[in-house]
């Protein structure tokens, strides 16, 4: 652990944040969106991705699996052990690179190793595609198991990445009023 926020502490800097930044926006604005309209064409109606479902229902994601048909299953199956593996990687950076930036040598830091919890919401985000891609291949046979082992998964990295944006807002928060206090401290 010591050795990946030391890595961090090292990488972190304008010129990773804006690579990350612009690797991260190609994800949602083309590969995955692009990813989904041909699941979605290959399925002949609007399923969407497991991925992206909230809340916990097993037998919505053995429903979708089910609505995907053949060729979307396959296709589906294909881009969760393709851009899906990437995809958690680059925003697993992007918010380790923004948490170490927003975090490295204040004094409110509220823990020590905020800047790893990007990395639980990859490790989650690897088990929900190793479950998608076991209900999908797996089909007709369907497990309940693994779609409830999926909805758990799932659960886990959206609370884990929505606890990572917290953290980032409440150190950009605290930035902000670092400077609004500076900026009146010089004023006076």
């Amino acid at each position: 652990m010591t050795t990946l926020i030391n890595f961090l502490d090292r990488i972190a800097n304008g010129k990773s944040l804006l690579l990350l930044l612009a690797i991260y926006i190609s994800f949602p604005a083309y590969w995955l969106k692009n990813a989904e309209t041909n699941m979605n064409q290959l399925a002949g109606k609007p399923v969407g991705p497991i991925d992206l479902t909230f809340g916990f229902n097993p037998t919505r994601t053995l429903q979708m699996v089910a609505d995907y048909g053949p060729e979307a299953r396959a296709y589906y199956a294909q881009t969760e052990l393709t851009a899906d593996v990437a995809y958690p990687i680059v925003y697993s950076f992007l918010f380790a690179v923004i948490l170490t930036l927003l975090y490295r040598n204040k004094p409110y830091k509220p823990f020590a190793r905020v800047t790893l919890l990007p990395f639980a919401s990859l490790i989650f985000d690897y088990l929900e595609n190793a479950t998608i891609v076991t209900l999908l291949t797996s089909f007709p046979s369907q497990s309940v198991t693994v779609a409830v082992f999926c909805e758990v998964f799932k659960l886990a990295k959206w609370l884990s990445f929505g606890l990572a944006v917290v953290f980032i807002f409440y150190g950009l928060f605290r930035l902000l009023m670092a400077s609004r206090r500076d900026t009146e401290t010089q004023s006076v």
